[in-house]
């Protein structure tokens, strides 16, 4: 079978060989030709050459073209953040001050939309033939907190209507866009929303069921497979993300992929993940990425299943690490051989934690992924700052990436469970859910009475 008949096989819940594997290499694609993030998103030429590299080093089934949730936000009045190392972040939110609800549509030649079809038309002709090409659309609730900024948080207690309104018409926006990419030559949408794990099943019912819902069955009836791409602790989303009817759900390290395989099998959806970014892609050994491969296939249920990262790969993750996975996955009972007596080394946290009850001001830490390449993360930090700003010097705010090693095991010695997670002086505040700024700042209050 080649790679795009085993995906096919797989969205079709028929008998495969092995699982498919899609490596998201977004930015990351572009390390492997030495040029950086800022330049491969802008760029077609650049981006098709990075990709065939994917394609040829990581024996992809499956691949994104641009991994990017962002071009629909920059055309829309967002402005972007730039960087050479993770794709671009949202540094403004043309909503901010303004409960309107816009009306433009992205048009095929306004921003990167020429790039990223360029690219996608060309990546079809390459390798369509043998591998199933993802074209990856900003989910409704995600492009709309963009829009919006942290405030939709408050929107959804304050003004309902408001926030269906505002999630109506991203929802057009990605309609549109997901039309676009299937006439280009796309295989699957992915419909990539990481801030859905920031709400609770009673919100994501009065919300997000209905818009969803829509822009599955309109995938659908372009003739092209969809994917529910969430970030974060969602594991309490899983069921009602099914009952939207997407073709795939793909999670990240922080849901337990075997209990959320459970529900996914009752509703005949494939899932999809979850390698995790950092620990084992990014700083992990070819051992620990063959490792965490064969410990998943060894926990699942057999089918309906496609090896992943977690999210989009860290652009620094070493080359042979994802290798391995590609190895592993292809050549699982050599790969057993291979690690049968491995051990993976034990992270120990060698800095010094802060001495919390003798601190000079309130100190608050933002544990993400990474808040230039994680949404969610980002507007939790970004919610951190606005609230500390109000204090004018008198709190203290600091962020630890678990991108960097010395951060991975100062998570495990703060017994952080989930990403992101915001503490007040070394006590959790919230896990995996970004805080309204006035409720953080009454927090923050009671923790300088203290």
């Amino acid at each position: 079978m080649t790679g795009k008949e085993l995906i096919t096989a797989v969205f079709s819940h028929k008998s495969t060989p092995r699982p498919a594997w899609v490596p998201f290499a977004g930015v990351h694609a572009g390390k492997l030709i030495g040029v950086k993030a800022d330049r491969i998103l802008k760029d077609a030429d650049l981006l098709v050459e990075a990709l065939k590299k994917v394609n040829q080093l990581y024996q992809a089934d499956g691949q994104p073209v641009l991994f990017d949730l962002q071009i629909e936000a920059e055309i829309l009045g967002c402005e972007l953040r730039w960087a050479e190392d993770a794709p671009p972040s949202v540094a403004s939110h043309p909503l901010k001050d303004s409960r309107e609800i816009p009306s433009h549509i992205p048009r095929l030649e306004e921003g990167r939309i020429p790039v990223a079809l360029q690219a996608m038309r060309r990546m079809k002709k390459a390798v369509g033939s043998t591998t199933a090409l993802y074209g990856l659309v900003t989910g409704p609730f995600t492009l709309a907190a963009h829009l919006r900024g942290t405030d939709i948080f408050m929107d959804m207690l304050d003004d309902p209507p408001y926030v269906e309104g505002l999630l109506q018409y991203a929802n057009e926006v990605a309609k549109t866009m997901s039309g676009y990419y299937v006439d280009a030559g796309m295989d699957v949408i992915a419909v990539v929303d990481p801030m859905i794990s920031q709400i609770s099943p009673d919100h994501f019912g009065e919300f997000m069921t209905r818009p969803f819902t829509d822009l599955f069955d309109h995938i659908r009836k372009l003739g092209a497979f969809s994917s529910f791409f969430v970030c974060g602790n969602a594991t309490a989303n899983i069921e009602p993300m099914c009952l939207t009817r997407p073709d795939c759900i793909s999670v990240d390290e922080n849901v337990h992929l075997p209990h959320a395989k459970e529900i996914t099998d009752r509703y005949g959806i494939v899932i999809g993940g979850n390698l995790p970014l950092t620990t084992v892609m990014l700083l992990g050994t070819q051992e620990d990425n063959m490792k965490a491969v064969l410990d998943l296939m060894d926990s699942l249920s057999p089918g309906s299943w496609i090896v992943s990262p977690g999210c989009d790969m860290p652009y620094d993750t070493p080359v042979e690490n994802t290798v391995a996975v590609a190895q592993a996955v292809r050549h699982p009972e050599k790969a057993r051989e291979m690690v049968a007596h491995y051990k993976a080394a034990d992270l120990k946290f060698e800095g010094k934690l802060p001495d919390y009850g003798h601190l000079s001001k309130p100190l608050v830490e933002v544990f993400t992924l990474d808040s230039a390449t994680c949404a969610a993360c980002g507007y939790m930090l970004e919610a951190a700052k606005e609230a500390v700003k109000r204090f004018e010097g008198k709190v203290d705010l600091v962020e630890y990436k678990y991108t960097v090693k010395e951060n991975v095991a100062r998570c495990r010695a703060m017994g952080v469970k989930q990403l992101p997670s915001l503490y007040i002086n070394g006590e959790l505040a919230y896990s995996s859910l970004i805080p309204a700024v006035e409720e953080l700042v009454e927090k923050i209050h009671h923790a300088l009475k203290d």
